[in-house]
């Protein structure tokens, strides 16, 4: 069961205080594909508190700037400041082209 609509109005970053959404489905495989690939080594996603990530998100919310990221697990929202995961500057969202 998803996030209700009436959470995810009122929920926000709680260091910066920007706006989160839900993150597509395509973003969460790509952030699992890189943090479980052991070959790149060179972008890591590591939370704010300085810990590597290094386990599958089931879901997540992300910033609308897609600069921090905060965990939902079993339907529940992580926003605590520390557990926030930094999305690497290097790191890029492939975008799926519109057909």
């Amino acid at each position: 069961m998803p996030i209700k609509d009436e959470l995810l109005k009122i929920l926000c970053c709680p260091v910066s205080k920007e706006t989160v959404r839900m993150m597509t489905k395509k973003e969460l495989e790509q952030v699992n594909s890189h943090i479980t690939d052991s070959s790149c080594i060179l972008i890591e996603f590591r939370s704010v508190g300085g810990e590597i990530i290094d386990q599958k998100l089931e879901e997540g919310l992300i910033t609308i700037d897609e600069k921090i990221i905060y965990q939902v697990r079993n339907n529940i929202p992580h926003m605590i400041p520390e557990q926030g995961i930094y999305v690497p500057i290097d790191f890029q969202f492939t975008q799926l082209e519109a057909t």
